[in-house]
């Protein structure tokens, strides 16, 4: 059972990952900490189902969630390929801002391949935690990462011609 201690530890403890994850994969930093809020509001109202062992995945499940109830709620529709092929011509156009590059890129993925990605490689889960969080089987997370990449290397090329 969770008590005030305990969430306040867990505030301090995961906030930033939950930021940062929000953050990257909404692209909007207002938007990512109002979605923050949120995680941490339900967190305490859940406080009383939650496993102590579990808490660090169910807050990344619970933000992606969050993330995919405000899309939905908000109806924002952008045609993926629309989206893709803008993304493109600006890396084509000789963006020199790596990380600039590299967030453009990442913003054109697909939802799930966007949240797997950032998962393993920005916040170390391993792909069987990923797959709790997200709700996918282990296999499923790699072929989400796998694809990711693909579609990242695609985006940018090669190295030399970003820089």
């Amino acid at each position: 059972m969770m008590n005030e201690n305990d969430y306040n530890r867990l505030v301090m403890q995961h906030s930033d990952g939950i930021f940062r994850f929000l953050a990257r994969i909404c692209g909007d930093r207002a938007k990512a900490k109002d979605l923050t809020q949120d995680v941490f509001l339900k967190l305490w109202e859940c406080r009383m189902n939650i496993d102590d062992n579990k808490t660090r995945a169910w807050l990344f499940k619970t933000a992606h969630n969050a993330f995919i109830d405000n899309e939905r709620h908000n109806k924002i529709m952008i045609k993926d390929n629309d989206y893709l092929d803008l993304q493109c011509q600006k890396v084509q156009n000789g963006y020199s801002d790596l990380k600039e590059v590299l967030s453009n890129a990442l913003s054109a993925l697909p939802e799930m391949q966007k949240s797997a990605i950032l998962l393993r490689d920005y916040e170390g889960y391993s792909y069987d935690e990923i797959g709790k969080i997200l709700s996918l089987s282990a296999q499923q997370v790699k072929v989400y990462i796998f694809r990711a990449r693909t579609s990242l290397k695609q985006m940018i090329g090669k190295i030399e011609n970003v820089i």
